[in-house]
């Protein structure tokens, strides 16, 4: 999968914080914004979503993660074992 520079991982991993807005990880994953918040409305945005308020923001590791491996990372998929 090839990235526009401000959209690669290495530049994401630099400058963005925690989350991002669902707006920029769509364009880091090559789709529409229209087409991000129909994804995360049936559950199928490819990592994990954070709803803040009226807000919804984007897990930046769980997007690099799913950018560098393929694998999505649904919010229903349970995460690591802490045990």
């Amino acid at each position: 999968m090839t990235h526009a520079p401000e959209y690669s991982p290495a530049h994401i991993r630099a400058h963005w914080s925690g989350t991002g807005s669902v707006a920029d990880s769509c364009r880091a994953f090559g789709f529409s914004r229209a087409k991000g918040y129909d994804l995360i409305r049936r559950g199928e945005f490819p990592c994990r979503v954070l709803r803040i308020g009226r807000g919804t923001r984007v897990v930046t590791a769980s997007l690099l993660r799913v950018l560098e491996s393929g694998n999505p990372e649904y919010n229903d998929l349970p995460g690591p074992r802490t045990e």
